[in-house]
Formats: C-alpha cells, structure tokens, sequence
C-alpha cells in the first residue's frame, strides 16, 4: 500500500453520493461499482442526509424498516405468551 490516498473531485463525489441516494445501495457497493476506494464518500453521504433530512427513506431503508417492524412485532408477541 502506497498511503497515498486520491481525492475525488467535487462534482464526482456529488454523484456518486447521489448513486448512494437513488439506488438504495450500501456506501461499499457503489465504491466498488466506480473503482474508488475513498471513506470521504461515506462522509458526503451523511453530509446529504443532514441537508436534506425532509427526503424520504430509499427502498432499501424502507425495506429493511419493515424487517425490523415485523421482527419487533414478533418478539412483542414471544414475550406474551
């Protein structure tokens, strides 16, 4: 390993934090997806959200919103019995 780290340029940064936002898709896939291996794009993602906290949850967020419902639910009910 060489330390030396690339920086992304502004406007690629910007969309690959939008891929991030529109697909759903974890902050590693999208990395991999582009070739880059950068954590500065986990920071920009976050940095999005905070910007933009009036946006609704991607699929994926809402998905797994679900699960966690439905598995709640669940132990809910184990606990009862």
């Amino acid at each position: 390993m060489t330390g030396h780290r690339r920086r992304l340029s502004p406007p690629f940064k910007a969309e690959a934090v939008q891929m991030v936002i529109e697909t759903g898709k974890p902050i590693a896939e999208v990395l991999r997806d582009l070739g880059i291996h950068d954590g500065t794009l986990g920071n920009g993602v976050n940095e999005w959200r905070r910007e933009h906290p009036d946006q609704p949850p991607s699929p994926v967020e809402r998905a797994r919103v679900k699960e966690l419902e439905e598995e709640n639910r669940r132990l809910r009910m184990e606990n009862v019995l």
